[in-house]
This record gives C-alpha cells, sequence and structure tokens, in this order.
C-alpha cells in the first residue's frame, strides 16, 4: 500500500470510530445547557481546563513519545511501553503529594478528589490508547473511541439530567468512561504482556523523556489561551453587559461549534502523524508534505465556511436556551472562534515536523509566543469589547503562532506553501462571520454565493491530492 492510500486508509478507519461519536459529544451541549446554569457551566469548563493542563505534567507528556518511537522500529516496544507507565506513575505520586494545593483555586472547591481522580484515569486511558495507535491497531483505535464516547454520553444523561447532579455527574461521567475504556485496551490488547519492570530501560526512558518533556510547556501554553480567555471573562468585567460567571459560560458554549473543526482535524492528524513517522526518512518527504498540506488546509476552509454558513440553525440544535436565555447569544462570537480553531488546527499539522524531526523543543517557544500574546491582549480587549475581545484576541494569537511555524518548521521539511490563497481564504471566512452576525440586506443570498466561492477555489487541490491515490502504486 503507497503512503497516499496508508494515509487515507487510516484517516477514513479514524473517521469511522470518531466523527459519529464526536457529534454525539457535540450534542451534549444541549444536555448541558438544559441542565447546567451558565454560571455552574462556567465551572465545569474551568475543571475540564485545568484537568487538562494538569496531565501534561503528571505524564510528562509521555504519550506523544509513546506514538513516536512506538512506531519506530528501532526501539522495542515492550521498553517503550514500560517507561511509559513508570514515567506517569512517578507523575502520579507527585499529583498525590501536590493536590491540596489545588485548593487555593476558587472555583475547585468540592471537587479536589474528583479532579485529582479525573487526571489519573485520562493519563492511563492516553498511554493505553496512543500505544495500541503505535502497535497498528487501528481499527481497536477506533472501536475503543466510539465506547468511550457511548460510555461517556450514558453516564452524563444518567448522573446530569437524571439524578440532577449538575458538575459533579459531569466530572464521575469522564472519570467512569476514561477508566473503563483504559480497561478495555489493556484487556483486548494484551498490554500487560508489554509491562514488565525488566523491561524498563534507562536509555530508552531517557530518550522518551527528552523528546516529551520540551511538549508540557506547549501543551500548556495551548491550553492556556483557552483557560485565560475564560478566567479573563469570569473575573473581569467587560463592555456588554455580560460579566462574570454568565459571561464566561456563553463564552464556553460559544466554543462548541468551533470544536467541529477541531474533531475534523484531530481525525486526520492521528493518521497524519503516522505517516509523518514513518515517512521521515523518505526522499520524496517533501513533495508528500506539499501535496498533503494543501488539500488538507483546502478542506478545512470548505469545512469552516459551513460551519460559519450554517451557525445560527446549528446553534439552535445544540444549544438550549429555552431554560437559561443568555445562551441564545452565544451563536455571536461563534464565527471568530471557528477562523481561530481552524490557525489552531493548522499550527497542530505543523506540530508534525517538529515530532518527527525530534525538534520538540520549537513547538514549546512558538508556542509561548502565541500564549504571551493571548495573555497581554485579553486583558486590553476583554475590558474594551468583552466576550467578543476574548475571541479576536485566541484568533489573533493562534495566527501569530502559524505565520512563525510556517516559516520555522519549513526548515526542516521543506514544501511549498500557497500563502495567497490562505489570505483569500482567511479574509473570506471573516466576511462570512461579519454576514451571518450583522444580517446586511440579503444576506442569505451573500452567504451562499460566498460558500460556493470557496468551494471552487478549494476543491481543485483535494481532487489533486485524492488523485495520487490512483498514481502510486
Amino acid at each position: 500500500m503507497n503512503k497516499y492510500k496508508k494515509l487515507a486508509s487510516n484517516t477514513i478507519v479514524f473517521a469511522i470510530g470518531s466523527f459519529g461519536s464526536k457529534i454525539l459529544l457535540l450534542l451534549l451541549t444541549r444536555l448541558y445547557t438544559g441542565n447546567i446554569n451558565p454560571g455552574d457551566n462556567s465551572t465545569k469548563e474551568l475543571l475540564e481546563l485545568t484537568a487538562n493542563f494538569l496531565i501534561p505534567i503528571i505524564t510528562f507528556s509521555i504519550a506523544d513519545a509513546v506514538i513516536r518511537y512506538g512506531i519506530d522500529k528501532n526501539f522495542d516496544n515492550h521498553k517503550v511501553f514500560t517507561s511509559a507507565c513508570v514515567a506517569e506513575a512517578g507523575g502520579i505520586v507527585v499529583l498525590l503529594l501536590l493536590s491540596p494545593m489545588l485548593q487555593l483555586l476558587p472555583y475547585t472547591e468540592g471537587y479536589v478528589i474528583l479532579l485529582v481522580i479525573y487526571c489519573i484515569t485520562s493519563g492511563f486511558r492516553q498511554i493505553a490508547s496512543q500505544f495500541v495507535r503505535a502497535r497498528g491497531f487501528v481499527r481497536l483505535f477506533a472501536i475503543d473511541g466510539i465506547m468511550a464516547t457511548l460510555t461517556l454520553f450514558i453516564f452524563n444523561v444518567t448522573f446530569i439530567a437524571g439524578f440532577h447532579m449538575g458538575v459533579t455527574g459531569f466530572m464521575i461521567s469522564v472519570i467512569l468512561s476514561d477508566f473503563l475504556s483504559g480497561l478495555f485496551l489493556w484487556t483486548v490488547a494484551g498490554l500487560h504482556k508489554f509491562f514488565r519492570l525488566r523491561y524498563l530501560d534507562k536509555k530508552v526512558l531517557q530518550t522518551m523523556i527528552r523528546f516529551s518533556v520540551p511538549l508540557i510547556p506547549s501543551a500548556l501554553l495551548w491550553l492556556v489561551t483557552g483557560f485565560s480567555d475564560r478566567l479573563f471573562i469570569r473575573y473581569m468585567p467587560g463592555p456588554d453587559g455580560l460579566v462574570g460567571e454568565t459571561a464566561a459560560g456563553i463564552y464556553g458554549v460559544s466554543s462548541k461549534i468551533p470544536n467541529l473543526i477541531s474533531t475534523i482535524s484531530t481525525i486526520f492528524f492521528q493518521a497524519w502523524n503516522m505517516s509523518a513517522i514513518e515517512e521521515n526518512n523518505s526522499k520524496d518527504r517533501s513533495r508528500f508534505y506539499h501535496r498533503v498540506f494543501e488539500a488538507y488546509q483546502s478542506f478545512m476552509f470548505i469545512a469552516s465556511a459551513a460551519l460559519i454558513v450554517f451557525v445560527k440553525p446549528l446553534s439552535n440544535i445544540l444549544i438550549n436556551s429555552s431554560v437559561y436565555s443568555e445562551y441564545a447569544a452565544a451563536y455571536r462570537y461563534t464565527p471568530v472562534l471557528i477562523v481561530a480553531v481552524l490557525m489552531m488546527c493548522f499550527n497542530q499539522f505543523l506540530s508534525s515536523v517538529y515530532s518527527a524531526t525530534q525538534h520538540t523543543t520549537h513547538s514549546f517557544w512558538t508556542s509561548l509566543i502565541a500564549a504571551v500574546i493571548n495573555i497581554v491582549l485579553n486583558i486590553i480587549l476583554i475590558y474594551k469589547m468583552g466576550i467578543m475581545g476574548a475571541a479576536i484576541v485566541t484568533f489573533i494569537s493562534y495566527f501569530v503562532c502559524y505565520c512563525i511555524r510556517i516559516v520555522d518548521a519549513r526548515k526542516y521539511v521543506p514544501f511549498a506553501v500557497n500563502h495567497a490563497k490562505f489570505a483569500a481564504n482567511t479574509a473570506i471566512l471573516f466576511l462570512l462571520g461579519i454576514v451571518v452576525v450583522e444580517e446586511p440586506p440579503l444576506w442569505i443570498l451573500i452567504l451562499a454565493i460566498g460558500f460556493v466561492f470557496m468551494i471552487i477555489y478549494n476543491f481543485g487541490a483535494v481532487t489533486q491530492t485524492l488523485a495520487q491515490l490512483k498514481r502510486h502504486r
């Protein structure tokens, strides 16, 4: 199977296993907005972000090293998996010792124990799922994704809609879902066979740690951009009359539709990251990157345009504003966040260059610049523009990171990029967003024309890359 077909095959498998499940998770937004008030929803979002902030620290981002060296035929899988488990076990001990400090965060009151367990079970599932993927069991990885989502959905309905447990119900749902997922993979994939202390190799452990440690601040800095948005909105008043927990809750809900773009990208990235590592020493590497990135960008621009055009009906479906009417305004901030998340997806693609070539420190410093910009501009624009200011700042920080990475990453893997096409596509997305929110005369016709243009303008790159599936043997 040629590399284009293998990439396409893996992407399809991941899509089957993930997309339907992610849509199901997106529908949980309606469950949350119908059963949790904006203030408590803000607390839920902050707890989730805090967990995602802690997990890379306590796991040393070792899951990224598992996929990198698990695929590499020069490394023994037994040593890779055992080293990863030992590293994570050490991080869990540190978390348990320092857990009392979590009480210093005002929104964690009453949730510290659940937050710690959340981090441990999520870390357990990460290592198990990444190792399964590294061994090439993509179908098992996809099946697990479906099962994990179904259990999470069932637990959410049970604890939130059934028992009315609110934020506590959400935390318990995630914990149970992740634990069952990890246990399923551990049993079915026979992961216990790969974990023996006699397999622990200090050199392998050191190599994996050197690779993954620079990814810790990188992962944290990406979270800072989302974390700081919610904290600033929650604790700093804006000019739009929406302040505090309510405003932060609305902002959190407005990010749910943009997460569809992230979902599409993640499905592709799971397959692409494997191909990028496998093709790291290929003579045709630069051409491969060029064709894939061009098609990826074109498809993502079309998908983003579709979400912006249909943002209102999607918001009506996904957001239940009948109980808490404040949620009705969330769609106004969604178009900007869609473009912001799109930039983040392009940054994720470029990070694969750093992972494949083992220059992970560049992921760190490029993310650091984005995080600093995000924090500084949040202080200014949230005060002046409120929730919309936070959305604009998110785009700016991700866009600046993209501009840096598109230059820096191509020093290690040179591949051609059409910058003029990128700029035109981005500008059109913003114009579509303005039309959706402002509703000028003939706005529906304008949206239709703009969307058709985006499809025509970008479809060629997608079809050219698909043609490689037939040409390469």
